[in-house]
């Protein structure tokens, strides 16, 4: 029986790197965001969902980072927003958590529980959003999956390797 290889993990941001992050503007980086949104998820998106979505107001805060990004569906692509006061729905995590959970390598479920991810505001509109990613089979995820592999399939020893 072959054991388990580890795979390289993301470290949490570094508390100066994240002091630096929360002091930009979030608008250029809700842009970043909804750019790679849009070209992996929009193509994807079933249209029972995409109508729920609609004009609803979600951030996403990536809390060891101090970073959070807002943005809306329009009801044919997601589009970034300034930051907003009361956002319908907000999903909270680590930058490695969230990574872990885009690579499929952790339930967004069993960190919940554990109290590494939260979700504020619209609970439903919440549940929609887990569900439609857990059924979706993206491309992404095979892309992520390799992330930490260097070239010729080797584990990477750490983020810099």
């Amino acid at each position: 029986m072959t054991p388990a290889r580890p795979t390289w993990q993301l470290p949490e941001c570094p508390a100066p790197i994240s002091a630096v992050l929360a002091r930009l503007p979030a608008l250029p980086g809700s842009a970043l965001f909804v750019l790679a949104l849009n070209a992996a998820l929009t193509p994807h998106l079933p249209t029972d969902v995409a109508h729920r979505l609609r004009d609803r107001r979600f951030r996403l805060h990536v809390r060891d980072a101090r970073v959070r990004v807002d943005f809306t569906w329009n009801g044919h692509r997601f589009w970034p927003l300034p930051l907003q006061a009361n956002p319908d729905l907000t999903l909270s995590a680590s930058g490695p958590d969230f990574l872990r959970m885009a690579r499929r390598e952790a339930d967004p479920d069993t960190l919940f529980f554990s109290r590494r991810l939260s979700m504020e505001g619209d609970t439903e509109l919440g549940l929609v959003v887990k569900n439609t990613l857990d059924a979706l089979e993206l491309p992404v995820h095979d892309l992520l999956r390799r992330l930490g592999r260097a070239p010729g399939g080797r584990e990477r020893a750490g983020p810099w390797a």
